[in-house]
């Protein structure tokens, strides 16, 4: 699962956490639906966002639009109430999309396993069947994915044209222009064509945040494999593209103030604050929750590089060794199999990678920064905190 809306459990009232669950639990299923258990890999966090716009807004009560899934190992063999209907479709067809995009771009650089030529030859046949899988679903619900498709070719042509010197947001346009038709089209499904307008610049700011929070968290692995990234590439110093994030993050909430929903409280949650949070969260402030402190990640920005580009970011650390193996390929495999099968990946707060013994944060408890919820949250008089019995998420 990969995104960068990542919502710490911490921050979600109960029944905003159910919602949230039913949706990524819909997109995985509506996954399977339209190309078979393979794409459930396809699952992703951001994918969901599409879902959680439709079904916000829906006239609340909302009519239908969710089953009873049966028992899985991510949910400890639990059954679980799951978005279904035109908005998770529309996040499968996409997320499928993307997905062949990302592992054709992964190809196309030669990242590790993938320069192996069987391998590469085998995820591009993926990538394809993927690609035809999406344009069916996306035609069951009226999207036309041609446009994912051709802004991810676009997006190929403008970074071989990108030098030195070159604005950093002529790089983000492609995925601008792809998100913004995502999240327009869910206003239509939602026969809401009003607010198609103000949804597309929110997925169109979005997009751009989407982009350079990629490029700012690749940006030190990138250097040291050599690899193409459009801060480095056009030499775009550390508090301009903070600058750039920030201007998106506040014209996603004056896009979203201009939308009529049913029930926005789980968009505005993952929309505004998480997208907030993401924000921190790429430039380095960790989790109090997880760690008990707010000290720089792996990526917080560093002083410049001597006589390097992206002046702000500085160059990777130096590496530190990789601890010796504990295990080999397959005995690894077959542990991560079993770890997978009983939750523990998902569930537990914390479980040792099989290979090298290292300690990994669990899927479920996987978050960025945890503050006090603004005044525009609050929608009751009961001043939220502990005494708060309500479900508004104040």
């Amino acid at each position: 699962m990969f995104g960068i809306i990542r919502p710490c459990q911490h921050r979600l009232s109960r029944g905003l956490r159910e919602e949230w669950t039913a949706h990524l639990c819909g997109l995985c299923l509506a996954l399977r639906g339209t190309h078979g258990q393979a794409a459930r890999v396809a699952t992703n966090y951001d994918g969901l966002l599409v879902s959680v716009l439709h079904d916000a807004q829906l006239p609340a009560p909302r009519p239908g639009g969710r089953r009873t899934a049966g028992p899985c190992p991510l949910r400890g063999m639990r059954t679980a109430s799951v978005a279904e209907g035109p908005g998770a479709q529309l996040a499968a067809a996409v997320s499928l999309v993307l997905a062949s995009a990302k592992i054709r771009d992964h190809v196309a650089d030669g990242d590790g396993p993938f320069r192996r030529r069987p391998l590469a030859v085998a995820a591009t046949r993926v990538a394809g069947s993927w690609d035809a899988a999406g344009a069916r679903g996306g035609a069951g619900v009226g999207f036309d994915t041609g446009v994912l498709v051709e802004a991810v070719e676009r997006q190929q042509s403008i970074e071989e044209r990108t030098a030195l010197g070159s604005p950093l947001l002529a790089v983000t346009e492609p995925t601008e222009t792809a998100t913004s038709a995502v999240f327009a089209h869910t206003a239509h499904l939602a026969g809401r064509p009003g607010n198609a307008v103000p949804l597309a610049e929110a997925g169109r700011l979005f997009g751009r945040l989407a982009h350079l929070l990629d490029a700012v968290e690749d940006l030190a692995s990138d250097r040291a494999a050599g690899l193409w990234n459009p801060i480095d590439v056009t030499a775009t110093p550390a508090a301009e593209v903070r600058r750039l994030c920030d201007d998106a993050v506040r014209g996603v909430r004056l896009a979203l103030a201009d939308c009529e929903f049913g029930d926005g409280r789980l968009a505005h949650t993952l929309l505004v604050h998480e997208l907030e949070r993401a924000v921190e969260r790429g430039f380095g402030a960790a989790c109090s929750h997880a760690s008990g402190s707010h000290a720089p990640g792996p990526y917080a920005p560093g002083p410049p590089a001597p006589g390097g580009p992206g002046g702000g970011f500085g160059p990777p650390p130096p590496p530190t060794g990789k601890p010796p193996l504990i295990r080999g390929r397959l005995a690894g495999c077959a542990v991560w199999t079993g770890l997978f099968c009983t939750c523990q990946v998902c569930c537990r707060s914390e479980y040792q990678e099989p290979w090298r013994g290292r300690g990994r944060e669990g899927w479920c408890h996987k978050c960025g920064d945890c503050c006090d919820c603004c005044d525009c949250c609050r929608c009751c008089n009961c001043g939220g905190g502990d005494g708060c019995s309500c479900d508004c998420n104040c």
